[in-house]
């Protein structure tokens, strides 16, 4: 059976369409999977599959961890089919909603095996390595390339030691579209490889510890405003129970209690919601806001004062994070506020997730879809201390007609400047404020403009406003 997956896998990249053929724009974000197939990353690519109308998804490949690998806890070569097949049964009714979900030969062509036989195993040319070097030397599209490991980083690590070996000349090309997002170090391929035959070229590279937020472990550490949206009544009735077959899989709780989505946040950085994080991990967006460490790579920001980031890997036995976690400390202040910037969107994630578990089964008419927020504001302005600046989102509109509701504020953490705005009219469509007169040359004010509709579920987008102290 394995000889027969590896052989489709091959056959599939050699005939695969080309990103640049299939698509009519060239401003949908490049992502490529690749996961160790655990029972959180079962539940992540549920909601995966609901969002690939977002993307240009170019691969979906299982990989290895220090936790999963054949022989140890490991859900199969081809754990990720049986979800492809769930996803072909809800595609006519999803395409009703955006006729750009991908169809699911298209996924399936790309869904491959990559570097799996032991922990940080990277010896070995696979389809999935052969795959991520075939979309990144592919010069017909230069657009950003996410990858994300919800596992370790080995099958990446040998597609970059495959170019490094094969096309040494074209490094520099493949670097400068790369970007990585990593789930942990959950192997010593980053460290070992990547960043030291990578490093020079300053490869954007979120590490991820927030991704504890929806953890296994959320019941001890979570807000209760934030629990009640991940409870087994909330997820049985907007996704569990009469959403069709891909949700049915879903593997949550036996009492419909949400179980894990550790790698998530991986794909939340990439959701166009307005919040322009994607090349601004320090931002903060629905994948969590992140701090910049050394050269180009981002790691969370610790609320602990005189806190030292280690030198190597950050993974579970060191991430802040986790090892605060295992101290069990009852209404730990610090590790909810080190959360806060994943925890603080799951309302609007989740509600989110159930407006697209209801595109699996109901019409367009039935369902809801976010607001479209349009502003007449610049996205960046340079303004001066006690300039007044105007906040226009009046163009804004709602595709199934519903009332908007508005809302700008402050997101206080991702500014330079670190004082307090007050916002005139921050409820209406049209607001503003002005410029602190305490404000320095260069400083940022980011404002963000949160449009709501009334639909069911209700559904937020946003954009955000960039002052620039002049």
């Amino acid at each position: 059976m394995l000889k027969k997956v590896i052989g489709l896998c091959l056959l599939s990249i050699m005939t695969l369409t080309t990103s640049a053929e299939i698509r009519e724009t060239n401003d949908k974000t490049r992502v490529i999977v690749t996961s160790d197939g655990e029972i959180d990353d079962e539940c992540s690519l549920v909601r995966f599959l609901l969002y690939t109308n977002e993307w240009d998804v170019e691969g979906i490949i299982t990989s290895s961890s220090q936790y999963h690998w054949p022989g140890h806890k490991w859900a199969g070569d081809d754990w990720a089919f049986p979800y492809l097949d769930a996803y072909e049964k809800v595609y006519p009714n999803l395409i009703r909603h955006d006729k750009d979900y991908p169809s699911p030969d298209y996924l399936r062509e790309r869904t491959v095996l990559g570097n799996v036989k032991a922990e940080g195993e990277m010896d070995e040319v696979t389809p999935g390595s052969e795959l991520i070097v075939k979309v990144l030397l592919d010069e017909t599209d230069s657009c950003p390339v996410w990858l994300q490991a919800w596992g370790g980083t080995n099958t990446i690590a040998r597609a970059l030691k495959t170019i490094e070996e094969k096309y040494p000349e074209k490094m520099e090309y493949v670097a400068n579209k790369l970007r990585l997002f990593l789930i942990w170090e959950q192997d010593e391929t980053y460290q070992n490889y990547i960043r030291p035959h990578w490093g020079k070229y300053n490869i954007l590279t979120v590490i991820s510890d927030q991704f504890v937020t929806y953890f296994y472990h959320w019941k001890k550490y979570l807000p209760q405003e934030q629990q009640k949206y991940l409870l087994g009544d909330w997820m049985k009735s907007h996704i569990l129970e009469n959403h069709g077959p891909l949700c049915s899989m879903y593997k949550a709780h036996d009492n419909g209690d949400f179980r894990s989505e550790g790698d998530s946040p991986a794909y939340f950085h990439v959701i166009p919601a307005g919040l322009r994080n994607q090349e601004h991990p320090d931002w903060g967006g629905w994948g969590g806001r992140y701090v910049r460490i050394r050269e180009n790579t981002w790691l969370d920001p610790v609320p602990e004062k005189g806190y030292k980031y280690p030198e190597g890997r950050w993974y579970t036995s060191n991430a802040w994070g986790r090892t605060r976690m295992k101290k069990e400390i009852p209404n730990d202040s610090l590790l909810i506020a080190y959360l806060k910037p994943t925890w603080y969107w799951i309302a609007d994630l989740q509600n989110d997730f159930a407006a697209r578990a209801d595109w699996c089964v109901k019409s367009y008419e039935e369902a809801n879809h976010h607001p479209v927020v349009s502003l007449n504001t610049p996205l960046d302005i340079v303004a001066k201390p006690g300039q007044l600046v105007t906040l226009d989102a009046s163009a804004s509109a709602d595709p199934d007609g519903d009332e908007l509701t508005f809302k700008w504020w402050q997101y206080a953490e991702a500014c330079t400047y670190k004082g307090r705005v007050s916002i005139t009219n921050e409820n209406q469509s049209t607001a503003s404020f002005k410029v602190p007169l305490n404000a320095k040359k260069g400083q940022t004010l980011h404002i963000i403009c949160e449009v709501s509709d009334d639909g069911t579920p209700s559904l937020k987008h946003y954009q955000r406003v960039v002052v620039t102290v002049d």
